[in-house]
């Protein structure tokens, strides 16, 4: 038997990883984000590990609109976000919590938080995602990118860059259209 036709298989199998690499676009671990419904646009970090996106929020309250559940927060960002934000809520998420943050006396692992819809530009793409909302103001960027994001936005992260698609461009596209 030859070995020549085991060598050509072994050339082929990379093909359609390559492939589906083209689709996608590189980001870096940290990038610049515009939310288009707050005029403003962030530093984000670019978290694989991390399942959802995270915004820094403070006063966060859950209220009823029209039988509806709702939430209304501040942006934990800056002075200058001084106004309340409200939203529909979308569902609560349960985030597991590190072993630092574990309280013995409490029976929870998980600290629910609530979760809205937002829609964020990072470098020519617009997408709307899912977004659960705490106060990060001890952290270096106010808003975490999660791989449910990072999915939806066709990303591959490569950790060695920072910025890499540069500043927000959207061009304006609707999720049907990804």
């Amino acid at each position: 038997m030859s070995v020549r036709p085991y060598l050509l298989l072994l050339c082929l199998l990379p093909v359609p990883l390559l492939l589906h690499a083209a689709d996608k676009t590189i980001y870096g671990l940290n990038e610049h984000v515009a939310l288009p419904g707050f005029d403003l646009e962030v530093q984000a970090k670019l978290d694989t590990g991390a399942q959802t996106a995270s915004l820094s929020a403070r006063d966060i309250e859950r209220f009823k609109r029209d039988g509806k559940s709702w939430v209304r927060f501040y942006l934990a960002i800056d002075e200058a976000h001084d106004r309340p934000i409200e939203l529909p809520l979308q569902r609560i998420s349960k985030i597991k919590r590190r072993a630092g943050d574990f309280d013995p006396d409490e029976d929870k692992t998980y600290t629910p938080r609530p979760v809205v819809e937002l829609d964020l530009c990072m470098g020519a793409a617009r997408r709307s995602i899912e977004v659960n909302l705490t106060d990060r103001s001890a952290f270096q960027y106010p808003l975490l990118i999660g791989s449910d994001a990072l999915t939806r936005f066709g990303a591959l992260v490569d950790p060695s860059l920072t910025y890499a698609a540069g500043k927000p461009g959207c061009i304006t596209v609707s999720d049907a259209d990804e």
